[in-house]
């Protein structure tokens, strides 16, 4: 309960900050412009998702991976649409972090491959090569 009432202390000082700052035509286009946005993107939302499909079943990204991405990406678009600048940051820092996500998971799984035309040569420098011979131990005590 604390932390809904340190929220709306937060956005209702941005607010007035900005506001003060900038007037009262410019927060009224900046409050619209981003209700827009984030109505854009949840509208595109199945784009996005369908997209994050493909790159973990082509084993891009994990399944933790695209549940964050897809968790943080539906939580920017819905901080954009509630009006206030401290939503607002929100919002752009979690689509900032679904992008991260993104691009993070495609680039760290890339590196965790194992080329196939490499897999015979990996690990030549490693390996002892051991000869087992057996003695015929069996042979000289029958003798």
């Amino acid at each position: 309960m604390i932390y809904i009432f340190v929220y709306f202390l937060l956005e209702l000082f941005f607010s007035l900050e900005v506001g003060a700052r900038i007037g009262f035509l410019w927060s009224v286009i900046w409050i619209a412009t981003t209700f827009i946005i984030g109505m854009g993107l949840i509208q595109n939302a199945h784009i996005n998702i369908k997209m994050n499909m493909q790159s973990l079943s082509m084993g891009k990204l994990d399944m933790k991976t695209f549940h964050d991405s897809a968790t943080s990406y539906f939580l920017g678009a819905i901080l954009l649409i509630v009006p206030g600048v401290f939503s607002d940051i929100l919002g752009v820092i979690a689509l900032l972090y679904t992008f991260y996500l993104q691009f993070a998971g495609t680039m760290s799984s890339s590196k965790n491959k194992t080329n196939i035309n490499n897999l015979n040569q990996q690990g030549d420098d490693d390996v002892i090569d051991v000869e087992i011979i057996e003695s015929s131990s069996h042979n000289h005590i029958n003798r």
